[in-house]
């Protein structure tokens, strides 16, 4: 039989076809291969050259400090003071939880610092170091000391920490500092600001603290340290130092503010006083106040709990976000109105028997003097603020004739002064109760706007304002708080220049007759003579009485059958000297009654310290500033929330059958 022998040639080809094919494969593999050497060691040498030096080097940042906030006189009213920090390096730390064990023998750590710790610690990196439990005591830190070598990463630390030293004092004004969160922190990128908080741990959170926020902060430091393969920090290479925030000096004057707010007793409410020539916050006051040392390491749950759930709600800013029917006080401005507008010529009266009614209505818009005042003018009716008089203007008037004109005075719009939240309260309109209540005006809302009830709101910053643009004749500054900005390195001071915000053209014979009728408030026979008795200078004022409930037609209010909480608010405004003004000031007294016996005498008061340094009585008001709060002989470089509608009515401003229950307006509807 044949065999079959081997095709030794056919076989040497399919081999050298093989041969070459994986010949091909392996140097296309390795031209890929070099190709890719060459792009990532050549083309990509920079680049990849910067990233191994971050992974080798790490900018750590050094935060800076804090600018002082300062009163006018060189008081404190916010530093920066060294406390004894316990802190732990997480990447020099094994096990955990038996190192928490240990320490907590010697120095006490609560679930809450461990929980702030484990917060901090996903902020930061593996080589720097979370504090662990703040504001340790001197025998914890020299308990700590004598064990520290049994505890390595562990380290005792001094940071600065915010302080308030007058505590509740003007706590509304300086506001206070908080803890950064996810809010802040998308404000901070919105603004371009992000990257200068590395590091930081706290943020202004309202008042001057918030508003100033990019002066008071300062510029961010950074460290450049070597670290190596674990992450722990070997060298540091270069350091380039923080620029310290600036000082901020204010126009309050922290005794007069003590004065005010004792003045108020335990008595809820806001006074605001403003220098009219310029524009200088010189007091502010939101009663209850609160103290803000608890906000700044974060607020512990009993705390938060009473304030924010008490019925007094102090932390509402009352100055500029409590929102309230400006009662009498709003006559002079409506006596402008109606004397601008040619409705009221001297030597015009009235016969005021008591009461007003409206053409076929049988209703009766009752004064607050049964019987009436007689034959009342126009002066006459600013002193005795009779409510016929304005009822019967008003209704001339018109209501968009009415609010075009008392707009000018700041009514119904945002002052514009430096803190956050003001809100802008409210001039009605018919088309705005159209839009809010579909329903159209009634005559019967326009004469009660005259006397500043219905729907009309407004916050003591604008009471106070309209008082200064008066007392100015006209010409509105623009409200504000802060005077001086020291530079942090320099020393150099920015001073704050006066601005004027408005000039309303008016007729000096026209602000005579409302200011002479002013004047005569506080002598005998005006609502506030008391105010007036024993002054050494004119005091110009008008006073208010705004009512929180309705009262029947054929009802009589009576304050001590009223819970106390529904009893009428007490408003005043004033300025003084009448012939020079220096101070212009609007007072609030929740549920206070009338206002010259509520609101008058706690003007009268600040109004006498600041005109002549006079101090109320020792018996009535203890008046010692905490020895903390030292004035400084040169300033140096140092190393919440809602809308109040405090009692708003709607209607019945005559305590009459129209009169409502308060009302409470969204913010966004606060306009016309």
């Amino acid at each position: 039989m044949r065999a079959e022998l081997k095709n030794f040639q056919h076989e040497q080809y399919y081999f050298k076809l093989r041969l070459g094919f994986t010949a091909f494969v392996v140097l296309a593999l390795f031209s890929v291969l070099a190709a890719r050497f060459f792009y990532l060691q050549i083309k990509q040498h920079d680049h990849y050259q910067t990233l191994a030096e971050n992974n080798r080097i790490s900018l750590v940042p050094i935060v800076p400090n804090r600018g002082l906030i300062i009163d006018k006189n060189g008081v404190v009213l916010a530093h920066n003071f060294f406390v004894y920090t316990l802190e732990i390096t997480p990447s020099k730390i094994d096990d955990f939880e038996a190192t928490i064990s240990e320490i907590k023998k010697l120095v006490e750590i609560s679930p809450l610092d461990r929980k702030r710790y484990n917060k901090l610690r996903e902020e930061s990196r593996n080589f720097e170091s979370v504090p662990i439990r703040t504001h340790l005591n001197e025998v914890e830190a020299a308990k700590f000391a004598v064990n520290h070598y049994r505890f390595p990463g562990v380290e005792i630390k001094s940071r600065l920490f915010r302080h308030y030293p007058l505590g509740k004092l003007g706590a509304h004004v300086v506001g206070y500092i908080g803890r950064i969160n996810d809010k802040d922190l998308i404000g901070l990128e919105k603004s371009g600001s992000l990257s200068n908080y590395k590091g930081s741990d706290h943020v202004g959170k309202s008042g001057i603290e918030q508003f100033y926020e990019s002066y008071l902060h300062g510029t961010t430091g950074f460290q450049q340290v070597e670290i190596d393969a674990d992450g722990r920090a070997v060298r540091v290479l270069s350091s380039t130092a923080p620029v310290p925030g600036n000082n901020i000096v204010l126009s309050i004057d922290s005794k007069m503010q003590e004065i005010a707010e004792t003045a108020f007793g335990e008595h809820r409410g806001a006074l605001v006083a403003i220098d009219p020539k310029t524009g200088s916050v010189l007091a502010y006051v939101s009663q209850p106040t609160f103290d803000p040392n608890l906000f700044v390491d974060g607020i512990d749950v009993e705390n938060w709990k009473a304030l924010n759930d008490s019925l007094d709600k102090p932390l509402i800013n009352r100055p500029i976000r409590g929102i309230y029917p400006p009662g009498s006080t709003f006559k002079p401005f409506v006596a402008m109105a109606g004397l601008e507008n040619g409705k009221r010529t001297p030597p015009f009266s009235i016969s005021d028997a008591g009461f007003f009614t409206l053409a076929n209505s049988a209703h009766r818009y009752r004064d607050w003097k049964p019987g009436g005042h007689g034959m009342v003018d126009m002066q006459r009716a600013i002193t005795i603020s009779c409510d016929t008089f304005f009822y019967g203007l008003a209704l001339e008037l018109g209501i968009d004739k009415l609010t075009d004109f008392v707009r000018h005075f700041g009514f119904g719009e945002k002052s514009g002064i430096d803190i956050q939240g003001e809100i802008g309260g409210l001039l009605p309109t018919p088309e705005w109760k159209m839009r809010r209540y579909k329903q159209p005006w009634y005559q019967g809302e326009t004469v009660i706007t005259g006397i500043g009830q219905g729907y009309t709101l407004v916050t003591p910053m604008q009471l106070a304002q309209a008082t200064a643009i008066l007392a100015n004749d006209g010409v509105a500054m623009k409200p504000h708080l802060v005077t001086q900005i020291q530079k942090a390195m320099t020393g150099e001071m920015q001073v704050i220049s006066a601005e004027v915000q408005d000039k309303i053209a008016l007729n000096p014979e026209n602000i005579a007759i409302v200011k002479r009728g002013m004047i005569d408030v506080t002598l005998p026979g005006g609502t506030a003579a008391s105010v007036g008795a024993n002054a050494a200078y004119a005091i110009a004022a008008k006073t208010g009485t705004a009512q929180v409930i309705g009262i029947k037609q054929n009802e009589k209010y009576n304050a001590s059958s009223i819970n106390e909480r529904h009893r009428d608010h007490a408003l005043f405004i004033a300025y003084a000297p009448a012939d020079d003004p220096k101070i212009a000031l609007a007072v609030i007294v929740e549920n206070g009654g009338h206002g010259g016996s509520a609101g008058g005498p706690i003007a009268r008061k600040v109004m006498d310290y600041y005109l002549l340094g006079k101090l109320p009585e020792v018996e009535a008001v203890k008046l010692e500033t905490k020895a903390v709060a030292k004035p400084l002989g040169a300033i140096g470089t140092a190393t919440t929330d809602g809308t109040a509608v405090l009692g708003a009515t709607i209607g019945g401003a005559t305590r009459g059958k129209n009169a409502a229950k308060p009302v409470i307006i969204p913010e966004e509807e606060l306009h016309d």
